[in-house]
């Protein structure tokens, strides 16, 4: 357990080290063919360690909404950023989310981790590849926005019921895709991704 606590905090420790904090960054719903993107920092108290806190994706529900609920607790900020469907259409999904995680680091003036962005900004910025499995600032984050992001998918679906978003949150599922060939598009479908029926 200590060696995985280590290798999460490798990156946070340059700054902690120098009492300085340092802000996670990570996105939910980036290849999804609707709903919004969720972009999501994360500043936590410095030597914070956690033993469950990686990838959202590799997390059960369970383990990722105990995660969810210590890190509300436990963070120093949370900044949330929930992109439109209409702003995705109008930049692309890349600029999208480079620009959301860019206003998050020019806000927040602290050095920034993120995952696998090249982004720019005024601070010391690090694009790590594969974030959310090495700092557990970005995964941090990564878990705080896919727990908004599908809380958001859930909710969309008692409004447009004949597409079943709360099971596979906007992502291209088989039933997904014939949902939409029966139903067409709805309003939170992205008009600037690809679509195939099959």
């Amino acid at each position: 357990m200590s060696v995985g606590k280590l290798r999460m905090n490798t990156y946070e420790l340059k700054h902690w080290k120098l009492k300085q904090d340092v802000i996670g960054i990570d996105e939910a719903g980036r290849g999804p063919m609707a709903g919004p993107l969720v972009v999501c920092g994360v500043i936590l108290p410095h030597h914070y360690q956690h033993p469950l806190i990686n990838d959202s994706k590799q997390l059960s529900l369970k383990q990722r909404q105990a995660c969810f609920n210590d890190i509300l607790c436990d963070a120093k900020r949370i900044m949330i950023d929930v992109v439109s469907v209409d702003v995705i259409d109008t930049l692309n999904i890349y600029q999208a989310t480079k620009q959301s995680m860019e206003a998050i680091i020019n806000h927040n003036h602290v050095a920034a981790l993120v995952d696998a962005m090249v982004c720019e900004g005024d601070v010391e910025i690090q694009s790590i590849v594969k974030g959310d499995q090495q700092s557990i600032s970005i995964a941090a984050a990564s878990i705080v926005a896919k727990m908004i992001r599908d809380n958001i998918m859930i909710a969309y679906d008692q409004i447009y019921p004949h597409y079943g978003f709360k099971n596979h949150k906007g992502y291209p599922t088989q039933k997904h895709k014939q949902a939409m060939a029966e139903h067409g598009l709805s309003p939170i479908h992205r008009r600037s991704f690809t679509f195939k029926s099959k």
